[in-house]
């Protein structure tokens, strides 16, 4: 019978014991070779797909036991299993509640919180002594509205207390605990934010993330089969990807890993493969192959609107009263464009489809004048090249609009920064520009290797 976790029996391992044979000191150098590393306990991530099934559980628990005994202390963040966030949110709207709301945020988290809990029995299957910790017990505060919570700050004690005693703290992610202690929920993804603010703040260098896929592609590789992995990228490059919609990483983790400078590493959770090193830290960076004009994927969002508002020309405030809506709702928007002019101001955003009728129901109680309804376009595809340098080389924008001319798709709302060029186009025409944009920036040549992107083609 395994050891009880809350009998240990003698003092646990110290937390900044000798790194294992398998975690030498984080995650390897693109070319393989070891590198030095802070102290700190290995942090994983499991995704849901990941933990599907009891036999995937069982595989998890094997992988993290193996880990533990090489002497590092171990803290594992978990996701919902399967499809359960999905059925739970059917279940909320079948009863008429909100899709945000505090009583959803309470159903969301259980997910979570049953995934710790079967981890947490498997490994005491394997003899590994571990701990579940969900809700305050994970110590993590977190603000902002139900459904979109952003993590404040971190209280540790608990999760020490465990690792101090030799076990695993396995951990609920996608959730924390206001100043008034009611659950809120970090948003889809946001499991990955969890795991990266932990290991920031438990002193680790790198946070693994394991998931259904082999690492970060070029494109998404269930859309192009020709898309490759890409064995490192900058986490400034990545948290452009992740904004533009690529759902591997959730954008925030990525934000927080650049600013606590922590690397991520992410990698397939039943296969070997070296995955992707998201490098945040100096000393990763410096290994890293650079390119002054260089593409590093494309990316597809499909879950977004196009929205256009116009208000009189006496509706001097109309522009800043929507975007302090968006901000004190915590909607993200993109690719904006305003124009004021003598006979009104028109602004245009791209949103998620999900805040569409928030923005609208806002729009029918803002006192002043009425304005001209709110026109949405949810038939449209959000389409990014990202990479670095993209203005240095202005031929990219050209380059691009002229690629997709002669496949005859008609792109809109274009929008130009340093590392990413934005546009929309129709929801039938989204995967068929991501391929020829793929194959015309050199992306499908990609070879695994040393080095973060592709350099653009001449």
């Amino acid at each position: 019978m395994a050891p009880s976790p809350h009998d240990p029996a003698g003092p646990g391992p110290d937390r900044t014991g000798t790194p294992g044979p398998e975690h030498p000191g984080g995650p390897a150098r693109p070319d393989g070779s070891p590198r030095s590393d802070r102290r700190g306990p290995v942090v994983h991530k499991y995704g849901g797909n990941s933990l599907a099934t009891i036999e995937q559980v069982r595989a998890v628990a094997q992988r993290v036991a193996a880990t533990h005994r090489t002497g590092r202390p171990v803290v594992v963040v978990v996701s919902a299993r399967g499809k359960t966030t999905d059925r739970l949110l059917r279940l909320a709207e079948a009863v008429g509640a909100p899709p945000a709301g505090r009583e959803t945020d309470q159903l969301l988290a259980t997910g979570e919180n049953a995934s710790a809990a079967l981890l947490a029995m498997a490994l005491h299957r394997t003899g590994v002594r571990a701990v579940s910790l969900v809700g305050a017990q994970t110590g993590i505060l977190a603000t902002g509205t139900h459904g979109r919570g952003v993590i404040v700050t971190v209280d540790t004690d608990g999760i020490d207390e465990v690792l101090a005693r030799g076990a695993v703290a396995v951990v609920a992610g996608f959730q924390g605990l206001t100043a008034r202690r009611e659950v809120i929920t970090l948003g889809r993804g946001g499991s990955d934010t969890t795991a990266v603010a932990l290991a920031a703040e438990l002193g680790a260098a790198h946070c693994e993330i394991y998931t259904d896929v082999d690492g970060v592609f070029t494109a998404d590789p269930r859309l192009l089969p020709g898309a490759r992995v890409l064995p490192a990228v900058d986490v400034d490059v990545m948290a452009e990807m992740a904004f533009a919609g690529a759902r591997v990483m959730h954008a925030r983790a990525v934000e927080l890993a650049a600013l606590r400078k922590v690397d991520i590493h992410v990698k397939h959770s039943a296969r070997p493969g070296p995955g992707t090193v998201i490098a945040a830290r100096e000393e990763t960076k410096a290994d890293m192959l650079e390119s002054p004009t260089t593409v590093t994927g494309v990316v597809l969002d499909a879950d977004v609107a196009r929205v256009t508002l116009r208000f009189d020309a006496g509706d001097a405030d109309a522009a800043t009263d929507v975007f302090a809506f968006l901000a004190r709702e915590s909607l993200t928007v993109d690719m904006a464009a305003l124009s004021d002019e003598s006979t009104g101001v028109n602004i245009g955003i791209t949103l998620h489809t999900d805040d569409v009728e928030p923005l609208r129901d806002y729009l029918e109680r803002r006192p002043g004048p009425p304005g001209r309804p709110m026109e949405s376009d949810e038939g449209i595809t959000k389409l990014s090249l990202v990479g670095t340098g993209l203005l240095s080389r202005p031929d990219s924008t050209a380059r691009m609009l002229r690629c997709l001319k002669s496949a005859a798709i008609a792109p809109s709302s274009v929008s130009t920064s340093q590392m990413r060029i934005s546009v929309t186009v129709p929801d039938g025409d989204a995967v068929r520009a991501a391929r020829v944009l793929h194959d015309e920036f050199g992306l499908t040549a990609l070879t695994a290797g040393t080095g973060v992107t592709a350099s653009v083609p001449a």
